[in-house]
């Protein structure tokens, strides 16, 4: 990951907007793009950070993130 046009770049980030506009923009009508805005921050901060994903052992990202974190400054 992280090359330029990598197919597994693609997927993900592809993956990601699609749970983005079925949980967003569809659920309501957005009167402006600030408020859109603030909407699509907070389902990225209250909901997807925190939903359990197969792939990282049923771990949320964030719980993810802190143990990688841990183990990389204890192998430092």
């Amino acid at each position: 990951m992280g090359q330029v046009a990598s197919a597994g770049d693609n997927v993900a980030i592809e993956r990601f907007f699609s749970l983005l506009q079925k949980n967003v923009p569809g659920r309501r009508r957005w009167t402006t793009r600030t408020e859109l805005r603030l909407g699509i921050i907070t389902w990225i901060e209250r909901t997807y950070r925190r939903r359990r994903q197969s792939r990282l052992g049923r771990l949320t990202p964030i719980e993810y993130e802190a143990i990688m974190t841990t183990q990389v400054a204890l192998a430092v």
